[in-house]
């Protein structure tokens, strides 16, 4: 009840909030389709349920700013109609058509409970902003800029951007891995999210990463998988789809899904629709050059074999016409031989007998004159020889003789026995000679040899000369 203050009617807090709650329940008795934007989610897992805020804008003017309220039963069920006809999650920054009551509580002021929303207002809304994505990159002369790019003969450098974790790579890697057919591939992973409200951000820094060391690879390839169409409104994204659209190296996507293309499978230069697929169109650049390389030797194996047949066959031809024009030209030239032989044989017979008179007699005194005194000669020279021989043969025999003696009067007085008859004498010790007395000591016994007798003494004392100390 208002109090009276002052002459004045005073109503409480509750009780103004009390009034609109009522106020308001009398007039918005039902429920509204009420078309906004869908800010901020607000959704907490603990309990489940969403506190989203909803506003409508006029270009980047709020124009209107509500709270709402999505309680977790109708969260869940709005949740899975969005993912069955969006293939995406409700969340932020999308614009809805949603049913709601509107209400008023005096603690937490006005609201909007959504009891449901239609997923295909959104979908529309998604389509447009797709395709102004399209005329954007079509009006930029972007569209088709990444498709007229070369891609090298045989791709082997890949800069792969993907989750570590992602099933799609697992298998990409696995199938360029294990080809069966022996092709070597590298690929460097360069590891980003894929799906949500941050994909789009952390692949764009993969691809400035990337630029900065593409001198090392030959294409690109954006890779997510899993089986599911969730999360791909982030290929649609203008900033990215520009990003891949102009990328200097050829980029291949295999996001995984078989349903409507994004604006990033667009544009890029191949989209293999599935990480799978994708290893398996890089492994078909190599098999194709592989077939095309055989296939050029088995042609010029083919025509290797055709032109040695021809050429075999050419000289086969020419050895015979060779042989044909040899023979030809030897019997020519053994006819001609013969009747040159005959014509000298003659003429030969002619010359003999015409000079015979005059050659035998005067050719024959020359050659036994001339013979006789060459034998002469040498028997002169070889009677010198012989006597010069025989005279130094016995002045050597005579020198040699004589030193013969000398050496053998010096080995007769250097025999041991001589040496001992002179007054020397031999002193061993365990039956070595001794050349020094260094190693004797008190007490050895040692063994004398004179010329004529062995003398065995014992060491009492050595001592050593002045001259050797």
């Amino acid at each position: 009840m208002p109090q009276h203050i002052f002459d004045k009617t005073v109503f409480s807090l509750s009780e103004v909030g009390r009034s609109i709650q009522k106020t308001l329940r009398n007039r918005y008795t039902s429920s509204y389709w009420i078309r906004a934007e869908l800010n901020k989610l607000n959704y907490y897992g603990q309990s489940g349920h969403c506190f989203p805020e909803l506003v409508e804008k006029e270009g980047d003017t709020v124009r209107a700013q509500m709270r709402a309220v999505l309680w977790k039963e109708d969260y869940a069920a709005i949740n899975a109609k969005f993912i069955e006809v969006l293939k995406e999650p409700v969340k932020d920054g999308v614009k809805i058509l949603l049913l709601g009551r509107i209400s008023f509580d005096p603690i937490h002021g006005l609201s909007i409970r959504i009891m449901d929303i239609d997923p295909s207002f959104t979908l529309g809304d998604l389509e447009k902003e797709k395709q102004a994505c399209i005329d954007t990159l079509v009006r930029e002369g972007l569209f088709e800029k990444n498709k007229e790019l070369s891609v090298p003969l045989l791709p082997r450098r890949i800069a792969v951007i993907s989750a570590e974790t992602s099933k799609g790579y697992a298998d990409f890697t696995r199938i360029i891995d294990q080809n069966g057919s022996g092709y070597r591939l590298f690929h460097m992973l360069f590891p980003a999210l894929l799906q949500g409200d941050q994909a789009a951000g952390s692949i764009l820094n993969q691809l400035s990463r990337i630029r900065k060391v593409i001198h090392h690879f030959d294409l690109v390839a954006i890779i997510r998988g899993g089986g599911d169409d969730i999360g791909l409104a982030c290929y649609n994204n203008i900033h990215l789809s520009r990003a891949v659209a102009d990328f200097p190296l050829p980029a291949f996507t295999g996001i995984g899904h078989a349903t409507n293309e994004t604006v990033t499978e667009m544009v890029a230069h191949t989209n293999a629709i599935t990480p799978t697929k994708l290893a398996e169109t890089l492994i078909a650049y190599f098999r194709d050059y592989d077939n095309k390389v055989r296939d050029m030797a088995e042609n010029i194996n083919h025509a290797s074999r055709q032109q040695l047949t021809q050429n075999r066959h050419l000289f086969i031809s020419s050895v015979n016409q060779l042989r044909s024009g040899v023979n030809e030209q030897l019997a020519r030239e053994r006819s001609g031989l013969r009747e040159s032989a005959l014509r000298l044989k003659q003429e030969s017979g002619y010359l003999v007998r015409h000079h015979k008179d005059h050659l035998i007699p005067h050719h024959i005194l020359s050659l036994q004159t001339g013979t006789t005194y060459l034998l002469e000669v040498h028997h002169r020279q070889m009677t010198e020889k012989l006597s010069e021989l025989s005279s130094g043969t016995k002045s050597l025999l005579r020198d040699n003789g004589r030193e013969l003696k000398g050496l053998e009067s010096s080995i007769e007085q250097l025999h041991p026995d001589n040496v001992l008859k002179r007054g020397y004498s031999i002193t061993r010790h365990k039956g070595k000679a001794l050349k020094s007395g260094q190693k004797i000591r008190e007490g050895d016994l040692l063994e004398t040899t004179l010329f004529d007798s062995v003398i065995q003494s014992k060491t009492t004392k050595t001592q050593k000369k002045k001259n050797h100390d």
